[in-house]
């Protein structure tokens, strides 16, 4: 029987990130069922701006990364506003932040000075640059900026130009699984210890750990990876093909696909050539074997050549454009859109058979549930008054 209540039903997270890895990470708790309330300084996050495009001037950058979270606006620079916290904080089971390392010590909310005593439930999720020591403790991480320091960008561009930022904000977005899976992690220990504990994500530490394989054959080789544009450093044919019409992408893994690739082109003669026996050998000749594919996929069509090779067993895909992918049937199938009356989105890629990821609020107009926050916690109407119009609040 499928359950809509949501895997973490039940688990209380107070969101006080911003901008992507931290919302992104939080936004899947919310969509498993988790109740999320986001926590803006007055003015908002700063991605509320990053358009166009705009929808009643929220930015769908912002729009993309906070569904299904109650949004309060509240200045925790104010002793008043970090009291309201403090009261949130009594039942919830999760804390993400990601506030530059020493900010929360600043207001007296650093973790193991002043948090987990107070609640010893509590999981703590900091997600920074760099982290709070060594060398480049403390500095601000940003999502290009780490891809270029975390030799992201220098294994990405052709062999011949210049390192490329990835056109996906990649380390911001791996930093907010990792986060995710950090918490859960956290959450399933505590049932054993009854202990929550502080979690320490890095974007730089995210960035290192995306560099497979190219940090792995530097192991082994000694040797800096160079660029290689759609190519694989060690595998072939693994990468972008010109045919008659759209590019294709290639990504042969074995002898026995690229036997069935090459009789399906007409070139069964080249899966006996020496040259192009085995995938070491493919690597060492990849030029020619690349020119030679080329020059018969000049004769198809690369939408049905794509779809002819997948279907033997060739992995093989067209290259499509992100308006295409989101009106691709097979999108549409695995119910990868969230279609709200004035929301569209992303939707999870988790799917449950029991407990599905469900989409029950659009992303919130900035301070729309500061006044039933407060007054859940039993805050007076006079004292909300009182805040609002000293700037703690807004709502």
């Amino acid at each position: 029987m499928t359950q809509t209540n949501g895997a973490l039903a039940g688990l209380k997270v107070i969101d006080l990130s911003r901008v992507l890895g931290g919302p992104y990470c939080t936004q899947a708790l919310a969509d498993h069922g988790a109740r999320v309330i986001k926590l803006e300084p007055p003015d908002g996050d700063e991605t509320r701006m990053w358009g166009p495009p705009f929808q009643d001037s929220t930015a769908w950058y912002f729009r993309g990364v906070n569904r299904n979270k109650e949004g309060v606006a509240l200045d925790l620079s104010q002793p008043e506003g970090r009291e309201i916290l403090f009261r949130l904080l009594e039942d919830a089971d999760v804390l993400v932040e990601n506030f530059k390392p020493g900010t929360l010590a600043r207001w007296h909310m650093d973790y193991e000075r002043d948090l987990r005593e107070r609640f010893p439930r509590l999981i703590h999720c900091a997600i920074s640059g760099f982290g709070a020591s060594g060398p480049l403790g403390g500095l601000p991480g940003y999502d290009a900026v780490i891809q270029a320091m975390a030799g992201l960008m220098s294994v990405n561009g052709t062999a011949d130009g210049d390192a490329l930022r990835i056109g996906v904000p990649i380390v911001d977005m791996v930093t907010g699984l990792n986060a995710l899976a950090g918490i859960l992690l956290a959450v399933a220990e505590r049932e054993r210890s009854g202990h929550g504990q502080s979690i320490d994500i890095t974007l730089y530490d995210c960035g290192v750990s995306l560099l497979h394989p190219h940090l792995p054959n530097h192991f082994g080789s000694g040797k800096a990876p160079a660029r290689s544009g759609n190519a694989h450093p060690n595998i072939t044919p693994y990468d972008s093909f010109r045919t008659a019409t759209v590019p294709i992408f290639l990504a042969v893994g074995n002898d026995r696909q690229f036997a069935r690739l090459c009789e399906h082109v007409g070139l069964a003669a080249l899966s006996a050539d020496p040259r192009f026996a085995d995938n070491a050998s493919r690597s060492a000749h990849r030029d020619t074997l690349k020119a030679a594919l080329e020059a018969s996929f000049a004769a198809h069509d690369g939408e049905k050549l794509a779809a002819d090779l997948i279907a033997l067993g060739v992995p093989c895909g067209p290259v499509l454009t992100v308006d295409v992918v989101a009106r691709h049937p097979h999108t549409l199938h695995r119910e990868m859109i969230v279609e709200m009356p004035a929301y569209r989105g992303t939707a999870s890629p988790i799917k449950l058979s029991r407990t599905p990821a469900t989409y029950r609020r659009e992303p919130p107009e900035l301070g729309a549930d500061t006044r039933a926050v407060l007054d859940e916690l039993g805050i007076d109407k006079e004292t909300q008054a009182r805040l609002l119009a000293a700037g703690v609040l807004k709502g």
